[in-house]
């Protein structure tokens, strides 16, 4: 076979070898000559390797097979082949050549080490990101918790359907009274670093949720399926209950840290995916079991004080429970939380034990908030 033009790169210098490429007379070895290499160069055949994401078009890249520790990494010098009829013989002489070498046992040693990398994912997502976020929301100033509260709100009411801000939020100024007069109820004669902001939206949803900074959000579904204002009053104790152990400025910023982690991980570099992911976690409030059940023992004494019977509490907790039993998809309320069974059962227990109770509001006051949306 007459000698065919090639390009040969030593891998080490930037320098672009003109060569001369034959095979030689055994058709073993690839002779490879020219003016500016210092010496002849022979590969033999079945160490050769195509380069194929380095092909173009009526061309062969090749380079030399090299044992490794993975794969093979090959020689750095490449040869790149213009001859369409050498790159066919090398095809048909060659037959490791387009080969993808993994030296043995290479499979158990990326497995392991994949395994070490999702173990120190985990470990972040579910030991080291949640200690950084209880103790950053503790530093947070409580004017910046608050600012970060109503933008957070006010994203959740666009992703509620608004078409603009406000649009959700319910204004009729005897059910809005009703509501302040509720919160001042329960949370006479205690001390917060929260200025509560309470509001009603127009949506069918059966939930609320406690936003950062004090912000408290009361969906109309939820009001319109309470036995009365006491299980209104249950429900807005358990957000409080949030609000003064800072669960949701935790929450977001845990969540906020697991969708940048994830991000990272997955290539959304865009952060798209985190703000997506933020805004569905808060407005779920799907905070961990033992928050459920702080938040719950602090609405039993925020009741207890206020003298407001617990067994609203209970009526509402019972009203879930049916609904976990008929529904194959359950309202976001129930996101999460413990099973609404026992905690109606520890309500009515509670509400056994109190004494000298009184509705929350008046008649009148609860027809005034059930028309809040009116």
């Amino acid at each position: 076979m007459l000698p065919v033009k090639g390009r040969y790169f030593d891998g080490i210098t930037s320098v672009r070898h003109e060569v001369q490429v034959t095979l030689s007379a055994d058709r073993r070895a690839l002779q490879i000559i020219g003016p500016s290499l210092p010496a002849p160069i022979s590969w033999p055949l079945p160490d050769l390797r195509a380069l194929r994401d380095r092909a173009r078009a009526g061309r062969l890249t090749v380079t030399l097979h090299a044992a490794s520790e993975y794969a093979a990494p090959h020689d750095p010098a490449r040869l790149t082949v213009t001859s369409n009829a050498l790159s066919e013989q090398l095809l048909q002489l060659c037959p490791d050549l387009l080969k993808r070498d993994m030296r043995e046992g290479a499979w158990g040693r990326l497995i392991r080490r994949g395994g070490l990398a999702v173990g120190a994912v985990v470990l972040m997502l579910f030991v080291i990101l949640p200690r950084m976020a209880d103790t950053l929301a503790g530093l947070i100033p409580v004017e910046r918790e608050e600012a970060f509260g109503q933008s957070v709100v006010a994203q959740i009411e666009r992703a509620l359907g608004a078409e603009r801000l406000g649009a959700l939020r319910c204004e009729n100024p005897d059910g809005l009274a009703a509501l302040e007069a509720m919160t001042a109820r329960l949370t006479a004669g205690s001390e917060s670093d929260y200025t509560l902001q309470m509001q009603v939206f127009d949506h069918e949803m059966i939930n609320a949720f406690a936003a950062p900074g004090g912000q408290i959000v009361i969906m109309r579904g939820l009001i319109d399926t309470a036995s009365g204002p006491d299980a209104v009053a249950a429900v807005l104790a358990h957000e409080i209950a949030h609000v003064e152990r800072r669960d949701a400025t935790r929450h977001a910023l845990r969540a906020a840290g697991s969708a940048g982690l994830l991000s990272m991980v997955l290539g959304d570099v865009t952060g798209g995916a985190a703000a997506v992911f933020l805004g569905e976690r808060v407005l779920q409030a799907s905070y961990t079991r033992e928050a459920e059940t702080a938040a719950d023992a602090f609405a039993l004494n925020m009741l207890n004080r206020a003298g407001v019977s617990s067994d609203g509490m209970a009526d509402f907790f019972e009203g879930l429970a049916d609904m976990e039993t008929g529904m194959p998809s359950l309202p976001a309320y129930l996101s999460s939380h413990p099973a609404s069974a026992g905690r109606a059962e520890a309500a009515r227990r509670h509400a056994g034990a109190q004494a000298g109770t009184s509705p929350v509001l008046s008649d009148a006051e609860w027809a005034a908030l059930k028309s809040v949306c009116d």
